[in-house]
């Protein structure tokens, strides 16, 4: 049980953060996939970075509670996990010195 599965009682906290960092900066998420191999992946929800999900118009979207979609930085496209496939959580933790430090 990781801290977005639904299984932990504050899974919604969790989610909040997460989305809530995709939205302030790039991160790197690594999941597993649905066959066992596990992906890293370079994504954000971050305002000019990432085209709107509402404007995606290659396929039609759905809404699964369980899955995020995110803007995948390197393949330029939307793409998503499932909150309780994630194994790590990378981002940088900036400071007023302008120094950072990397949060794994």
């Amino acid at each position: 049980m990781n801290a977005f599965s639904k299984d932990n009682p504050d899974h919604q906290v969790g989610r909040k953060w997460l989305v809530n960092l995709l939205k302030s900066q790039p991160i790197t998420v690594v999941f597993e996939k649905t066959n066992g191999e596990h992906r890293e992946m370079n994504c954000t929800l971050k305002d000019g970075v990432a085209i709107p999900y509402e404007k995606k118009t290659d396929k039609e979207k759905k809404h699964d509670s369980e899955v995020l979609p995110v803007w995948d930085i390197d393949k330029n496209a939307w793409r998503s996990f499932r909150y309780d496939s994630i194994i790590t959580i990378n981002f940088d933790l900036k400071d007023d010195n302008n120094g950072s430090a990397k949060c794994v």
